[in-house]
Order: C-alpha cells, then sequence, then structure tokens
C-alpha cells in the first residue's frame, strides 16, 4: 500500500492575505486540487491522506470530493511536524508514505516513479534537482563560514517516500529529543540514523509556492499550458 500524505495545513504567511496559499485559484481550480490530482491519476499510489486546518476542512471535502483515492482530510497541526505525524496516523495500513507538500502543484508522476524504483533499494528515498548557484555558508552574523562543492549540492523537493514504519520509528527517536530546525522528513531521518537517504532526479518546475512571485509564475505555467 503507497500512500500519499499531503500536507496542506500552512498559514501561508509570506504569501500574505487571507487565503492561505494552497487554496488560491491556479488555473479553473484550487491549487491544491492541483495538486492531489496528480497522485489521483498516478498508479504508483493507491490512496491519499490530506491533512488541513480545522477551518478548511469543509473546504477540502468539497474541492476533493470527486478524487476517489482521498481517504481521509483530517487536521494537521501547528507545526510541519505535527501535520506529518497527523497523517502518518490517519494511514496505519501504508507500507510506504509519500509526503509532499500540497503547495508544490507541478509535482509529476515521473517523479513518483523515481521514488517507487529507489524504494526498491533501500527504505528512504527524496526528490531533488542539482543547485545551478554556488552556495554558501554563513554564520548568524552574516559571514561565510564554507563554500561547499556545487557539484555536491542538490535542491531538495517533495515527495519524501519512506518505509511507512521506519519513518513512524524515526519520528518517535527524534520527537524524544527536539524537531527543533526540523525542515523535512528525511532530516528526521538522518537525525534518527536508521537508514541512509537516497536523493533521486525531481523536476525545476517541481516549485513550492511560498511567494507572490511564485504564484505569479505558477500562473503563468499554467496559463502558457507549460506545466
Amino acid at each position: 500500500m503507497n500512500t500519499a500524505i499531503i500536507l496542506a495545513a500552512g498559514r501561508g504567511t509570506r504569501l500574505g492575505g487571507d487565503t492561505p496559499k494552497q487554496f488560491l485559484p491556479l488555473g479553473e481550480e484550487p491549487l491544491i486540487s492541483r495538486t492531489v490530482r496528480v497522485f489521483q491519476n498516478s498508479p504508483v499510489i493507491d490512496d491519499i491522506v490530506l491533512v488541513t486546518n480545522a477551518a478548511y476542512l469543509s473546504f477540502c471535502r468539497e474541492a476533493l470530493g470527486a478524487f476517489s483515492k482521498v481517504s481521509a482530510i483530517v487536521e494537521g497541526g501547528a507545526e510541519r511536524y505535527d501535520s506529518v505525524m497527523a497523517g502518518l496516523r490517519a494511514c496505519p495500513d501504508a507500507d510506504y508514505v509519500y509526503i509532499h507538500d500540497g503547495a508544490r502543484p507541478f509535482v509529476t508522476n515521473e517523479i513518483l516513479e523515481n521514488l517507487a524504483a529507489a524504494l526498491e533499494e533501500g527504505p528512504a528515498a527524496i526528490a531533488g534537482v542539482p543547485a545551478k548557484d554556488t552556495v554558501k555558508l554563513v554564520n548568524a552574523e552574516g559571514t561565510v563560514t564554507a563554500t561547499p562543492p556545487r557539484a555536491s549540492c542538490r535542491l531538495v523537493q517533495t515527495p519524501q517516500a519512506f518505509d511507512a514504519e521506519l519513518i513512524r520509528r524515526a519520528y518517535a527517536i527524534v520527537r524524544k529529543k527536539s524537531l527543533a530546525g526540523i525542515t523535512d522528513d528525511a532530516m528526521v531521518m538522518e537525525a534518527a540514523g536508521l537508514a541512509e537517504v537516497r536523493i533521486v532526479p525531481g523536476d525545476e518546475r517541481n516549485i513550492k509556492i511560498t511567494t507572490k512571485a511564485d504564484l505569479e509564475y505558477a500562473r503563468f505555467l499554467v496559463e502558457r499550458g507549460i506545466a
């Protein structure tokens, strides 16, 4: 059983406005509907759990009612990791989970297939693209402390896919310490030390809608039929 856990509980404060980004229109439908459709149509995915905030539970049930793979729409938490754990609780029978940001509407089935292939070799896989720019590490004062080799740098995306039982164990281990500073699920697996995380090719169009410029670019892609 391959379950997609789609996270749509964010408040979208960096974008501004009263409506979280994942519920804004993108083309002729809400952004979240476009995201869910990819998983609905993918032969890799068996069912879908959507995690959202309490104020949008009814909205999501109405907007996503036509998607037969959506088995649960549940309330998330204050932090991303709270929402992930809510999603994990909602799919106790999953063998593998594909955890995805609801605000990434341009995920592709090819990415899902790449992740599925990687899971045949190991229990943890994430999508990413090579860094085009030079990456600098800085300290709190904004001073450069190191420049990692660009060839070794990847810009990480979602979905991130895991053996379901292993990612549950990883969250249990790390939660006993601290989840402060955790920004993705791969970091949880890395911190728990339960498995190596493989990286597979993502897609440069698989952007996360975070700012107004991101949303404008996404609408441009849709209007031009590019994505």
